[in-house]
């Protein structure tokens, strides 16, 4: 599976750098932000992700998005505040590349803090990373196994 994902995360970043992206349009064409980017589009978050940055982005995969039962993530989808605040909580302003990553309180776009922990692996809020330092033109992605909530 380690294998599996550091492939995933090198082809990612090899894609990244060869046909230089901004954050969206590198989670769209690695095919598993599906519903990441459905919700930037609700949110109106596109075009602020399209940006100069640089922004940091804790991407949940849609496998992420699926553990949320239907008839909430439906709610979510279609209530533009929560939306908003839910998807700019997986956000930090600056470019975070994982060497440089260490466990505490990092503050959030929305305005709350992620708690990062680096026992046994990266963290964040309990959600696993499962692939690091995909690079766009505007930032970097960190791929995140769960959604994380604002508190």
């Amino acid at each position: 599976m380690k294998k599996l994902i550091s492939a995933f995360a090198v082809s990612l970043c090899v894609m990244s750098a060869a046909n230089a992206k901004d954050i969206i349009d590198t989670a769209v064409s690695a095919g598993n932000f599906n519903t990441l980017a459905t919700g930037l589009k609700a949110a109106g978050l596109v075009e602020t992700l399209k940006g100069k940055g640089p922004f940091t982005v804790f991407a949940p995969t849609d496998a992420a998005f699926a553990k949320i039962p239907k008839t909430q993530l439906d709610a979510l989808l279609s209530d533009k505040t929560k939306l908003t605040a839910v998807l700019t909580y997986h956000v930090v302003s600056g470019s975070v590349m994982s060497k440089d990553v260490k466990a505490g309180m990092v503050k959030t776009v929305q305005g709350s803090s992620l708690t990062v922990s680096t026992m046994g692996g990266v963290k964040v809020d309990g959600a696993n990373v499962t692939a690091v330092d995909i690079i766009a033109d505007n930032g970097v992605i960190h791929v995140i196994d769960s959604v994380v909530l604002p508190k």
